[in-house]
């Protein structure tokens, strides 16, 4: 398997919802390893497969320790009061912005061999788990801004050496 590639803001497939994954499909299992071996680079918390340009409905995770994944998953809950946390993103490297997130979710889905998961969590997880759903949905965590954070945001990004 191999560590991909990163897509950055900007590219089209970061903003497209992810097609759902067949169980039984021949390509997914090499998607899951390149998820999984993406996700294990220290400092990160999730990848989602279209930040490695491929536009499938999958996401790995390495959250305290614990890696995995999910292919089809769906957010079923979350719950509590969202409050704010600084959230950062491996496709707008460099940046971190409040964004406000429920403290627990739940999502559902299934494993290589269709085999039903659910994965839920606070703190961290929770955050994960909205995150990476929201990719999946074609959705970057930015759109989700105040709109002066999103101001502030949008304009520290154009400024960035990553910036095309």
């Amino acid at each position: 398997m191999t560590v991909r590639e990163i897509r950055l803001f900007g590219d089209p497939v970061l903003r497209s919802s992810c097609d759902p994954i067949r169980p039984g499909d021949a390509k997914a299992s090499a998607l899951i390893g390149d998820l999984l071996d993406t996700v294990r680079v220290p400092g990160r918390a999730g990848v989602a497969a279209n930040q490695i340009g491929v536009g499938q409905r999958a996401f790995s995770y390495n959250v305290d320790d614990v890696v995995g994944y999910i292919i089809n998953p769906v957010l079923v809950e979350v719950s509590g009061e969202p409050h704010t946390v600084d959230e950062g993103c491996l496709s707008v490297p460099g940046f971190y912005f409040p964004r406000l997130r429920y403290p627990y979710a739940r999502v559902t889905g299934i494993d290589l061999e269709g085999n039903p998961v659910e994965l839920k969590g606070d703190g961290l997880m929770a955050q994960a788990l909205q995150h990476e759903t929201d990719h999946l949905d074609g959705h970057l965590f930015i759109e989700g801004l105040e709109p002066e954070a999103k101001r502030e945001a949008m304009k520290l990004i154009r400024q960035s050496e990553w910036w095309a």
